[in-house]
Order: structure tokens, then sequence, then C-alpha cells
């Protein structure tokens, strides 16, 4: 039997004495062999985020009671079977048999990662070493390069910065929920990595109120992640439109006409104005807000109806025609058939096709073009009604004159021979004797 003493030294700098007896049995060759070829440490790599725990594991398959020992990447010996030899709070023994040396460390750092080495004290000393992996963990990252509020056509730079990763992160942007690329940069900082990420915009009116999220893809951050967003506001012009209520405005009807306007800030109030000038008459012209309401149209109120809004960008308006129809009038039905044929009223027929958007092609009825047409057509068919009736009355006259010179021709025959007009009459119906004589010419 031997005693053999190690001298470790611990984390303070000072040495930590283990003494350790080592009883050497003398064994037969053929169980030395056995021994030396059946003992061999076993360990395992162990990869752990910065800030947790680390559970270092050493294991023989068979053991004749020989000692187990960790030590660290500064080779300096944590545990010697159940004894502890550097004085580190954060190093605890978790297992210690003849056949497993399972030790932890607690709240561990970037400077514990490293190799370490279990050492299997026989003869000779055998060894394993597994390989302490630490991940370092990514910072929230921040947003840089936004101004409040920006203007619609600016150009601006999102940056998006995370510090303290190993390895590197990988930083995503985000508008809205929509994947947008961005620029990366790496840059190294001891063994961590400061990442950086820029995202180029183009402003307008669209991305007023989007929200750009920068978020941090790494494998430390399974469970949870880290992102920053910032909402982007932008100032614009205004842009107005108005809708109206009525496609077919007529007297007595209610119509609501909505100015539309969209900017930012918001151009409140807007101004209603016709035909240049004010609004004529406030009773039944009502505006309220954004909107103007006719309680009960009538024909003065034709006229050019203009809204208008602005801020301290610009200023925007539109304008609607209002043109206001006649109610149409239904006749009772007639029980008398009628003398002659009644041919359909070109009015009512041009009237029809005027309010049937599918015949106008979805046209504006309030547009003057339109209503100088109608007028032309019914002239038309009106000049052409009167011309065909004067060609009739011009044919039937010449028809009943040709008919009365003939009757007055042949009474005349044989009038001259007669004695008296009854001879002259039968003469003229039956005697022919001087019809080669007497001779009629129509001129």
């Amino acid at each position: 039997m031997s005693v053999k003493t190690f001298h470790t030294p611990d984390a303070t700098g000072d040495g930590v004495e283990l003494d350790v007896k080592f009883v050497m049995v003398a064994r037969t060759a053929a169980q030395s062999n056995y021994c030396i070829s059946g003992q061999h440490p076993l360990v395992q790599n162990v990869t752990v985020t910065e800030g947790g725990t680390a559970n270092l594991t050493c294991r023989v398959e068979s053991n004749d009671n020989t000692s187990l020992q960790w030590s660290n990447p500064a080779q300096q010996t944590l545990f010697f079977g159940d004894k502890k030899a550097l004085r580190d709070n954060r190093i605890e023994l978790v297992r210690a048999s003849w056949s497993e040396l399972t030790i932890s460390i607690n709240d561990v750092t970037l400077t514990d990662e490293g190799m370490y080495t279990c050492s299997l004290f026989t003869m000779p000393v055998r060894t394993a070493k597994a390989y302490l992996t630490v991940l370092g963990v990514p910072e929230k990252p921040e947003i840089d390069g936004l101004t409040k509020p920006a203007m619609e056509g600016d150009h601006i730079t999102l940056t998006c910065i995370t510090q303290g990763s190993k390895p590197a992160a990988n930083l995503r942007w985000f508008r809205n929920d929509k994947e947008v690329l961005g620029a990366k940069e790496v840059n190294a900082s001891g063994k961590t990595f400061t990442v950086r990420s820029s995202l180029q915009l183009h402003v307008d009116r669209n991305d007023d109120g989007v929200a750009y999220t920068c978020r941090v893809d790494h494998v430390a951050l399974s469970q949870s992640q880290q992102q920053a967003t910032e909402v982007l506001e932008v100032h614009y012009a205004p842009r107005v439109e108005i809708i109206h209520s009525l496609a077919v405005p007529q007297e007595g009807q209610y119509l609501k006409l909505e100015c539309e306007s969209k900017g930012n800030p918001s151009p409140d109030p807007v101004m209603w104005t016709k035909d240049g000038g004010e609004l004529p008459d406030l009773d039944r012209m009502i505006v309220e807000g954004r909107e103007l309401t006719f309680t009960s149209l009538n024909k003065t109120d034709n006229g050019t109806y203009r809204c208008e809004a602005s801020n301290h960008l610009g200023t925007s308006s539109d304008e609607y025609v209002l043109y206001v129809y006649d109610v149409p009038t239904i006749l009772p039905p007639s029980t008398t058939p009628p003398l002659h044929p009644i041919l359909p009223d070109p009015t009512d027929l041009l009237g029809t096709h005027a309010s049937d958007p599918t015949v106008t092609g979805n046209r504006d009825p309030n547009a003057l073009g339109q209503h100088g047409t109608d007028h032309a057509l019914i002239g038309g068919v009106v000049a052409v009604v009167v011309f065909v009736t004067l060609c009739l009355i011009i044919v039937l006259g010449r028809y009943l004159a040709r008919h009365k010179g003939t009757y007055l021709t042949n009474e005349a025959k044989g009038a001259d021979d007669a004695p008296d007009a009854d001879t002259a009459i039968i003469n003229a119906e039956g005697n022919h004797a001087h019809a080669e004589e007497k001779k009629e010419y129509f001129i």
C-alpha cells in the first residue's frame, strides 16, 4: 500500500490538499489486463445558455474503486471524487460513486466555455474531454432613425441593433405581418457579436399607421422572442371626393352629398359653396360636418356644388353638378278606344332610356350634354312627322282635283247637239257618234 498527496490550486490562488490513498493490490496478469481494457471514462459535450446551469457527467462501465476527477479548461481540479477542490460557490456536486461523477455549474458565463476533462486514475491514467458551449443571449433590439411625424415623399432609414449574441443573431423586418428584406451587418465584440440591420423606406400616405417590427432570431431564444416595434405617422395633403345618395334627383326628393376627405392632419371642417358663392337656402340645405343635405329638392337647387378641404400641407376640392328632374306624371287608363293609331311618344322613350342606368352606361344623369341631345332627337322626330303629313295632304289634293275634271268633261259631251240638258246627258253616256270630233285635253 502507498499514499500519494495531490496539491490543486483553487480560484483564489490558495491550495487545497487532498489526501488520496491508493491501495496497490497484487493481481495476476490476466486480471490486470481486464481492468485496464474495461475501465474508460465516458463523457458528452454540453451546450447551455448564458445564465443557465451546466451538468457535467463522467461515467465508467466497470471500476475497481478507482477515483474520478473533473478539471476545468485551466486544468484546475473541480472535484476529486466527492471532494470539492475549487472554491467556487457556483460549482456543486450532483452525484459521486465509483462508476459516476456528476457536477453542476450554476449561472454559467461566457468565460466558463471551454474543454473540461474527466480523469480516471488507473495505471496509466485515462481521460475523456467534454466541451462546454455557452450561448450568448442577444439583448432586446432597438430601432433608430425614425422621425415623428414623417412627411409624404421623405426617404428614411430604419436601423435595428442588438448586442451580446453568440453566435451572431439574425434580424428580420416585418411591415405589419408581412416580412420585408433589410441589409444586415455583423461586428465581433470579444466573444459576442453586435448585429445591425437597415431598412430603406420611401414614405407615402399608405405608410401612415403601419407598424414596422424588428425581430431577433437566435438559438438561445427558443422559448421567447426579442423584438421592437415602431408605428409610422405620416403627414400628407388631403384628397377630396363627393359621394351623392341619388342617381337621378327629382323634385321633392331628399338628397345627401358627403364630402369624403382623407388627409393627415385631418382636414376638419370642410367648406361647401354653390356656383362659387355661399349656399343660398340654409333652411333646406343643412350642413352637418362633412355632409350637405337637401330636405326637399326643387329647380332652384340646380347648380355646381363644391367641397373644399385643407391642412398645412395643401388644399383639395371636388365638384358635383346638380340637375333636378321633373317628377314623371302618370295618366289614368282610357276606356274609349282611340280613333287613330297612337304612336309612341318619343319623349317617353327617351325618358325611359335616360333613367335606365343599363342603357345610359351608368352616365351621370346630371350631365348637361345628355339633356341637349334629348331635345335634338325630339325635334328630329317631330320634323319627320310633319313632313310625312304634308306629303299625304298634297297627294290627296291632286287625286280629288283629277276626278272632278273628268266629271265635268263627260257631262259636256254632246251638249252642243242636244236641245236640252236631259238629251245632252243621254248623249254623253251612250252616244259616241261625235267621240272623234270632241276631244278633251288636260294641261
